[in-house]
This record gives C-alpha cells, sequence and structure tokens, in this order.
C-alpha cells in the first residue's frame, strides 16, 4: 500500500535558533500553533478523501522535541490514539539534532513514534557556525545512533548551496550521512528568502547563491550517491507554497525541483550506458521502467531535443523488467 503522511505543522515553536536562511512563515506558509484537536482534523480530512494509504501522522515544521515538553506530550497523546486502534501505523517527526536525548526517545518510544528526522543541513562544522544553526556535526551523529539505538527509523535532511558551503563540502555531507546508514534522506537546496540573514546576505553581495542548473547538477549526483547505497530520498526541494514564490529573492527555485534532478541523472545515464557500448549517435532503442518514460523524455521532451543535437534518434521502449532509474541501451539501423 502507497504511504501518505497526515502532515501537521508546528512552526518555529521550540526552535533555539534563527538559522540564516529561516523565515519558516514563507517555507511552509503556516504559522498557526496547532493544538491537539487540530491533530484529530487532520486525521478525519485525511480519511474524508478516502485513499488508501498507510498512512503516518507527521509533526513537521519546527523542532519538534524542543517545544514544551506538556504541549509536546499533548500532541503526541493526540496522534497516539490513533496508532493504538490501527488507524495509522505510527507518528513521523521532525526536529534539530541538539534536541534528542535518552529521555526525549524513552518519551516518543512511549507515544508510538516510529520515524524522527533531523534537519542536519550540513556536516561540516565551518558551514553550520556561518549560518547559525546552533549545533555541531557530531551531534548530528550522536542523535543519529541514538534514534537507530531504539528502533526508531532515521531520517536526515541536508541543505545545498549553503552559505560558506561549497560542492565539495555538499558531497562531502552526502557521504557522511551515507556513513550513518539513515532510511531516508531529503535534500533541500538552499532557497534564498526575504528578512532572513541569508536575505541581507544575498543583497550586500556577500552571499551567491546556486544557479537553478549547478543546484539541478549536484542534486542529480547526489541523489545516485543515495541511490547506490540504498538510501531513500524522500524529498528533492522545498514544498511549493505562495508564500515562497512571493518571498524569494534568488531565481533558483522550481517547483518540480526532483523531476528536474531526474531529468538529469537518466540523460546521463544514457550516455555512461551508449558511451560504454561504443554508441556515439545514430538510430538507438532505450529501454526503461514504465514508471521512468517521462524521467527520461524530460520536461517539454528537454532530454531527447538536447540528445537529438548529440545526434542521437531515439526511441523509447517500456519495460516493466526494469527498476525506477534502469536504462538498457541498443544501436539499431
Amino acid at each position: 500500500m502507497k504511504h501518505g503522511n497526515i502532515s501537521v505543522f508546528v512552526p518555529l515553536n521550540g526552535c533555539p535558533h534563527q538559522c540564516s536562511f529561516c523565515n519558516q512563515k514563507s517555507i511552509t506558509g503556516v504559522k498557526y500553533q496547532p493544538m491537539p484537536e487540530d491533530v484529530d482534523e487532520a486525521v478525519n480530512a485525511a480519511f474524508a478523501s478516502k485513499k488508501k494509504y498507510d498512512y503516518e501522522i507527521a509533526f513537521f515544521g519546527g523542532s519538534f522535541t524542543a517545544i514544551n515538553r506538556e504541549y509536546m506530550v499533548s500532541l503526541l497523546e493526540s496522534a497516539y490514539k490513533y496508532v493504538k486502534n490501527g488507524t495509522v501505523s505510527g507518528i513521523r517527526l521532525s526536529t534539530r539534532p541538539d534536541a534528542v536525548d535518552r529521555e526525549i526517545m524513552e518519551i516518543l518510544c512511549r507515544y508510538g513514534v516510529t520515524a524522527v528526522e533531523l534537519g542536519a543541513q550540513s556536516m561540516c562544522d565551518d558551514v553550520l557556525q556561518k549560518n547559525m544553526r546552533g549545533h555541531t556535526s557530531q551531534d548530528v551523529r550522536n542523535a543519529s545512533r541514538l534514534i537507530k539505538e531504539y528502533g526508531v527509523s532515521l531520517g536526515l535532511q541536508m541543505m545545498t548551496g549553503l552559505y560558506g558551503s561549497s560542492k565539495e563540502k555538499d558531497i562531502y555531507t552526502a557521504n557522511k550521512i551515507i556513513s550513518l546508514s539513515p532510511d531516508t534522506v531529503r535534500i533541500y537546496p538552499t532557497v534564498t528568502i526575504k528578512n532572513t540573514v541569508l536575505g541581507d546576505l544575498f543583497e550586500s553581495g556577500e552571499y551567491v547563491p546556486d544557479t537553478l542548473e549547478k543546484s539541478v547538477d549536484l542534486c542529480a549526483f547526489l541523489l545516485t550517491m543515495f541511490m547506490r547505497n540504498n538510501i531513500e530520498v524522500i524529498r528533492l526541494g522545498l514544498h511549493y507554497s505562495e508564500e515562497l514564490e512571493r518571498d524569494m529573492l534568488s531565481n533558483n527555485y522550481h517547483p518540480a525541483f526532483k523531476e528536474l534532478c531526474e531529468n538529469k541523472l537518466m540523460k546521463d545515464k544514457f550516455l555512461e550506458t551508449a558511451h560504454s557500448l561504443g554508441i556515439t549517435g545514430g538510430n538507438v532503442l532505450v529501454f526503461v521502467s514504465p514508471s521512468s518514460v517521462s524521467k527520461f523524455v524530460g520536461q517539454k521532451r528537454s532530454n531527447l531535443k538536447s540528445l537529438e543535437e548529440l545526434g542521437f534518434n531515439i526511441k523509447t521502449v517500456q519495460d516493466k523488467a526494469l527498476t525506477a532509474y534502469e536504462i538498457k541501451v541498443i544501436q539499431c539501423c
């Protein structure tokens, strides 16, 4: 059964730091602090849609384990009753690496939490410091190991293109995240937003964000890295919101960012495969999974047009035996 999140946003509440890139109202479009009854409302709304998903209740948007303890427990209690009666399969939440300890994990496990996502963002301490994260890479390692010790699914979130970072540092971060063996990863290219420290640095010229093209190239490579290590990337790019589009300063956001990365990945895989077979152009059959046809073809047929310019005349064939990112290439007359 397909997985689904019943999302409840807990914006900013509990976060002890104002990171350089953060204007959470713009990112999530939410500033209301939810109450226990809002959990009930979210669950009822999800099941009213009659979509047959394996649901988890997901507390996102803030530093959940750093909020007022009584408030945190009230939200967990409201969600846990749906775990106990089998309505949902578990509870997922996001938090800071320095807001996880044994006491917290005991509470989370008591209330049926099945997955914790940590906002690692970078594994380079200089980048964390420059972006005012307030935690270290060691905090990420410590919290990750503790979460796994309690048998809870570990998710790690990283950002690319942060102030003071580089392609090399972002790849280093991905490698360090891989070494922690998370179950899932989210990758967020940095988007510069008004009313943030990063926004001020951008307007002064001190911070130059990655272009959309550069972000796509890097994140397609990172996607391949995680894929090779059997780590699922469950999100690539920020969720769309009107507030985000209104308040962003840099022109490097795209609402279908993951699709752009997958297009790049599939094109690169084709060229790599064709090169290994000595195919440099002409008529070519490309076999892909039915679910990956659009990924290979590209937005507005961008991949096919680009490959035609390189001398390839491509016919795409669906092959159910292939996995999502697999490609088979055959030269034909």
